[in-house]
């Protein structure tokens, strides 16, 4: 996968795929301490640079929902969005609507030739949703 990106095989670009495929949604601080798990000492800067260049090479995708820190997934090459709760952060994929692509269709696209929709949905997941049902009782 990194030969085919044009990227060398090091370690820390194989633990940090590792680590991105083994929590979805992963926020930076979270791939750190995998990889430090895994690797012992990896300064924050070299991490960093393995994010950007996975992403920049498309082997992961970083997501930045409003008010909250880049978070990264290997599921890239699809259109899917993000269901985002409001009180704990935790964030779910949600597949595109099916059909004429919808998300696709903007209302005026001023010239651009889209070919991706970014589509956060917000909410309450379940669990915290079930705490203010229990909260409120």
């Amino acid at each position: 996968m990194l030969r085919d990106a044009s990227l060398r095989v090091t370690r820390p670009r194989l633990a940090v795929l590792a680590a991105v495929d083994a929590h979805p949604h992963a926020d930076t601080g979270s791939v750190i301490s995998a990889v430090r798990g895994e690797l012992g000492a990896v300064s924050h800067q070299a991490i960093y640079n393995v994010l950007g260049a996975l992403a920049e090479a498309g082997l992961i995708r970083r997501i930045e929902p409003a008010g909250s820190v880049a978070r990264y997934e290997v599921r890239v090459g699809d259109n899917h969005h993000h269901v985002v709760c409001r009180s704990c952060g935790a964030i779910a994929d949600v597949d595109c609507a099916v059909g004429d692509a919808p998300c696709l269709s903007a209302s005026h696209d001023h010239g651009f030739v889209i070919d991706e929709a970014e589509v956060i949905y917000w909410g309450l997941c379940p669990d915290c949703s079930a705490s203010r049902s229990r909260s409120s009782l």
